[in-house]
C-alpha cells in the first residue's frame, strides 16, 4: 500500500559518512511511525532506528552515538545520517512505515540499498 523509495546508499571508507533517505510520496505522512533496518547476508534483519510519529526515536546499541534517524513531514522523507561507519555496518538497509495500533497495525518496507563500508 505504501510506496518507499529509499536513495543514499553505496561505499564508504571506515569512519565515513552517508545520509540515507526514504521518501513516501502519496500518504498522510505524519501518521506514520517510521523505521530503519539492515540485513547482512546470512543474518536476520536487524532494527536500526525508528523514530515514530510524535518524533521520538530509539537506536540499536549498535549504532547509538553514530547514527541519527529524523523525518521530515513536509517532504515525506525519513533520513538516516550515518557517521563513524565501521565494516560491520555493511548491509541492505530497509525502510520501514508503519500506522495503526495493536493487532491492527500496518507496515511497508521499501525495497533496500547497499551501505557497504569497506578499505
Amino acid at each position: 500500500q505504501v510506496q518507499l523509495v529509499e536513495s543514499g546508499g553505496g561505499l564508504v571508507q571506515p569512519g565515513g559518512s552517508l545520509r540515507l533517505s526514504c521518501a513516501a510520496p502519496g500518504i498522510i505522512f505524519s501518521y506514520y511511525d517510521m523505521g530503519w533496518y539492515r540485513q547482512a547476508p546470512g543474518n536476520q534483519r536487524e532494527l536500526v532506528a525508528v523514530i515514530t510519529s510524535g518524533s521520538s526515536t530509539n537506536y540499536a546499541d549498535s549504532v547509538r552515538g553514530r547514527f541519527t534517524i529524523s523525518r521530515d513531514n513536509a517532504k515525506n522523507t525519513v533520513y538516516l545520517q550515518m557517521n563513524s561507519l565501521k565494516p560491520e555496518d555493511t548491509a541492505v538497509y530497509y525502510c520501514k512505515a508503519t500506522t495503526g495500533s495493536g493487532r491492527y497495525s500496518l507496515s511497508s518496507w521499501g525495497q533496500g540499498t547497499q551501505v557497504t563500508v569497506s578499505s
